[in-house]
């Protein structure tokens, strides 16, 4: 199921009607409090989310969200008629998956959700590793630092992910933008910045297994004494 929070009726009716023409299941709603007493009941596989919302913006519903454990890993494409890299990179950094502008192509959405989704299906590739006092589960989609539960959101495990995958390897900027935010260029870097922040905060005496490599991007160490 997707949710799409947009209180404009037209907007709205074409999302809803694009997303289930190509074979999703999808609702829609007009306002916050519809749409957290549907989240309330049942959380979706990802949220469609506008900015310019009434009762509450779609940037604090976002951190809400964010910083909830129920529903801090929901995948989020954030839809506004802002267009400007300052609030794409607030979006982003707030915890957005996707970034897409209005006026936009109900195609191109659509491939985006697609390609979102995709992103956040379970990998196969390994289901746990440890490093030192750091480990995961991807496939429980858990953290651990020290048996301590550490509450991640979607954006900071698959940057954790990748890093733990590819340990010793340095991960450049551009590869890390492309595979976690769908990005093809550096301008957004600021907020790879700021989730490798955050993310090294979070992990505590984990945090310093993530080394950075100047001019280049950042490295999980591969053996920790």
């Amino acid at each position: 199921m997707i949710y799409l929070l947009e209180d404009d009726d037209n907007i709205r009716k074409l999302v809803i009607y694009a997303l289930e023409t190509q074979g999703f299941k999808a609702t829609g709603f007009a306002t916050p409090h519809e749409f957290f007493d549907a989240m309330a009941k049942e959380l979706p596989e990802l949220l469609l989310l506008d900015i310019m919302l009434p009762e509450i913006d779609g940037m604090t519903i976002l951190q809400q969200l964010r910083h909830t454990e129920k529903t801090a890993r929901v995948p989020v494409i954030m839809l506004t008629a802002k267009n400007t890299e300052y609030d794409r990179v607030m979006g982003l950094d707030s915890g957005a998956d996707d970034y897409v502008s209005k006026p936009f192509s109900t195609m191109e959405l659509v491939a985006r959700v697609r390609a979102l989704l995709r992103r956040f299906q379970p990998t196969t590739q390994f289901e746990s590793d440890r490093i030192g006092v750091l480990s995961i589960n991807t496939l429980r989609h858990e953290v651990h630092v020290n048996n301590e539960l550490i509450t991640l959101t979607n954006k900071e495990f698959s940057l954790l992910e990748l890093l733990i995958k590819n340990k010793g390897m340095v991960m450049t900027r551009q590869v890390l933008m492309e595979r976690i935010w769908g990005l093809d260029n550096e301008r957004d870097n600021r907020t790879l910045d700021v989730h490798i922040r955050t993310l090294r905060s979070k992990l505590k005496d984990a945090g310093s297994y993530i080394e950075t490599v100047r001019g280049l991007g950042y490295r999980m160490k591969d053996v920790v004494a």
